[in-house]
């Protein structure tokens, strides 16, 4: 029996709306360094991206996910050609090719493409089953996973976007680690990308010509100011330098509102963007901080529940490929603002301002809401 008629997820729903009020006001607080004449010019941007979103997400929360199972290749498909002709004629902007203008928009395929590589990954993997692969069974399926990621991760690469490459691999990460492929071989896969991460680390301290190789002049620039910002406070590690210092002058409860000395003499760029945990940190201090933490710990967990009680694979592994998507955006966005990790211009979920990457999100949680609201529980379920 199937029991009353579901509502939409409470708990993501609240989530939302804490994520949207600490948005508005350090979008608001972030931004008045750029516009001082109008300081809601951005606030009033950012609401009605949010509205667009919520728009969408509920529109897609009441779309059956089941019907995707049919458009998921071609959806993958149609993004990696988008990424190639990024490649071929993207607009460039501040030395990176990410965009394709269109005449009257200019989009962003990479946003699209972690959308299509989620639903692509969770139609594969549904298909093998619930049982356990064998290792020996499990080579040709983790193959053709990795192709299926490698290809959008090298194309982003090149654009260069690092960010929005260490999302792939988070989105594929994540809906591997519950899949059928067997447990050694996916500790198999953790294993060589930790070797390779050590080798990285070898080469830089003891053969640095060989890591120079590996990445180009702006993302060696990043890594040296990432690690030794305080050499590079003029240069390279400028922008983290003053995070560091806005962050930490914080302490407990914050400066308040529009108080922050970092951020209203425009010392860290990006504020109302990229560097937006910067502002709360600063003019909300420790509380504030673990406050918005606290809200991503939230609503992650909730997307992992849901994973967990979906009534098909399928829904499952969309539910943690959003899992990935958020938490490496909020792992990585809050990492680079503290210097726990390099700098790569990545949007902190559903707080930065901007358009694709919010539209994003929302489009990402609108899919688990649609899994959410068809998951039913049986009166004799099994267990």
């Amino acid at each position: 029996m199937f029991g009353n008629k579901k509502q939409l997820d409470t708990t993501i729903l609240i989530t939302l709306l804490g994520l949207f009020l600490f948005s508005i006001v350090a979008v608001y607080s972030g931004s008045g360094q750029y516009v001082a004449d109008n300081p809601y010019h951005f606030v009033v941007r950012q609401v009605i991206w949010y509205a667009v979103g919520i728009g969408i997400m509920l529109a897609i929360a009441r779309f059956d996910y089941d019907l995707l199972k049919r458009m998921a290749l071609i959806f993958y498909l149609v993004c990696v050609g988008l990424l190639l002709l990024v490649y071929l004629f993207g607009t460039e902007k501040k030395g990176a090719q990410r965009w394709l203008n269109l005449g009257f928009i200019e989009i962003q395929p990479t946003e699209f493409m972690k959308i299509a590589l989620i639903v692509y990954l969770a139609f594969i993997l549904s298909k093998i089953g619930s049982e356990k692969l064998s290792f020996k069974a499990s080579i040709k399926l983790t193959f053709k996973v990795g192709l299926i990621s490698i290809i959008p991760f090298v194309l982003i690469m090149l654009q260069p976007d690092l960010g929005s490459a260490l999302v792939i691999v988070g989105i594929t990460a994540s809906i591997l680690v519950v899949s059928s492929i067997s447990p050694k071989m996916i500790g198999l896969i953790f294993s060589l990308g930790t070797a390779f991460m050590g080798l990285l680390v070898y080469l830089f301290y003891f053969h640095h010509e060989l890591f120079t190789r590996f990445f180009k002049s702006h993302q060696l620039e990043r890594i040296y100011g990432w690690l030794y910002p305080e050499q590079y406070t003029s240069d390279y590690g400028y922008q983290l330098q003053q995070a560091l210092l806005g962050i930490g002058s914080g302490q407990l409860g914050g400066k308040g509102l529009n108080q922050g000395v970092q951020v209203q003499s425009g010392n860290i760029p990006e504020a109302h963007t990229d560097f937006i945990f910067s502002v709360v940190g600063e003019e909300f201090g420790f509380i504030g901080s673990s406050i918005l933490i606290f809200i991503y710990f939230l609503l992650i967990y909730r997307l992992v529940q849901i994973a967990n009680e979906a009534n098909d694979l399928f829904g499952s592994y969309i539910c943690m490929g959003a899992v990935g998507l958020i938490s490496l955006q909020v792992f990585q966005n809050i990492g680079m603002t503290i210097g726990v990790t390099p700098i790569t211009g990545i949007a902190l979920p559903f707080v930065s301002y901007g358009g694709s990457a919010l539209l994003t999100n929302f489009i990402v949680i609108g899919l688990v809401l649609s899994v959410q609201l068809r998951t039913r529980k049986y009166l004799f379920a099994d267990g």
